[in-house]
Parts: C-alpha cells; sequence; structure tokens
C-alpha cells in the first residue's frame, strides 16, 4: 500500500495533468477538490497545498529547466503525464528542501512506472538527474572541473537554480561528512 505522502503525489501529479487537459481551471480549485475526495490528515492536505502552490508560482522557471535539461523534447512534444511528474518533481528538487533530492527523484521514477508509457520513468530519471547533477543549488561553490558532455547543460541548468532556488545546507554537510 502506498505511503500518505506518495498517495498525494499521485494525486498532485493527476491534478496537474487535469490541469493540463482542461485548462482556464485554476489548479488550487482541482487540487482543493481531490483533496476533499480523499480521506487526507491535515499535514497532507497542506502539503499538497503548499506543493501545488509553489508549481504555479514557479511554473515559468520549471518549465525552462525542463526544456534545458531536455533540448531534444520541447515541452509540448512531452507527454502531458510524463511533464506532471516532472514539474511536480521539479518543484520538491528545486524549491522545497522538505524531501531529500534522491528520494523526490525515486518518487518521481515509481510514478512513471505506475501512470506513465514504456520510457516514461527512464526520461523523468534522466531529466531530474541531470538537474540534480547540474544545479547549483546541489553542487559546491567551489568551480570543480567540468565533463566536456555536461558543460553546456551544467552552465545552463546553475544559472537558472542559482537564480530561483536556495541552497540546500543539510545535503551540502551530507555530502562534505562522505568525502
Amino acid at each position: 500500500m502506498a505511503s500518505n505522502r506518495h498517495f498525494a503525489r499521485i494525486i498532485l501529479m493527476q491534478s496537474l495533468y487535469e490541469l493540463s487537459t482542461r485548462g482556464g481551471v485554476d489548479l488550487s480549485i482541482i487540487v482543493e477538490r481531490n483533496i476533499a475526495q480523499h480521506d487526507f490528515e491535515d499535514n497532507n492536505q497542506d502539503f499538497m497545498r503548499k506543493i501545488a502552490s509553489g508549481i504555479v508560482g514557479h511554473l515559468e522557471e520549471i518549465d525552462k529547466i525542463i526544456a534545458i535539461a531536455a533540448p531534444e523534447w520541447p515541452l509540448s512534444q512531452i507527454a502531458q503525464v510524463d511533464l506532471s511528474i516532472l514539474r511536480l518533481a521539479m518543484f520538491e528538487l528545486l524549491f522545497d528542501d522538505e524531501v531529500p533530492p534522491k528520494a523526490v527523484i525515486n518518487e518521481a521514477v515509481e510514478l512513471g512506472k505506475a501512470f506513465g508509457g514504456e520510457n516514461t520513468s527512464k526520461f523523468v530519471n534522466g531529466v531530474l538527474g541531470t538537474v540534480y547533477r547540474n544545479s547549483a543549488k546541489y553542487q559546491p561553490e567551489e568551480n570543480e572541473p567540468e565533463k566536456p558532455a555536461a558543460g553546456a547543460v551544467k552552465s545552463e541548468v546553475a544559472k537558472t537554480t542559482k537564480k530561483t532556488a536556495k541552497p540546500n545546507s543539510a545535503v551540502r554537510q551530507n555530502k562534505k561528512k562522505k568525502e
């Protein structure tokens, strides 16, 4: 059985999908209707509202980062389920510090396996992994030598995320402990 948080993410992903297919509707209205239809604890209701509000508030930045991380896939060509999963995970990965980044990526991959097409989980893992590895939020401040293949993506993602995402000091501290 899925955890309450996992179930909340499923409902959020479905709400984002509904928003993409209906248009002209406020995401908060869809989320509130979905909360009312299910028996969520108060903390999960708050979580869902916070994430939905955050996605709406950062949607332009999220979409820009997805476009940079998946240059062969214009947003208009990404399946709506895949895009909904990416938007949800991208917000949690870059703009919310409640869940560790690898857990966010794993949750998104699991959503892809459950609701996406044959290659959704691989695509989602690739995009989120690229953003995670190249985000200013998760990289040490020191200049490290770049791998040639990742150079262009790294600089674009780092520029975009440095402007918008606050550093995750807990992740940095854990990295330093491991070294």
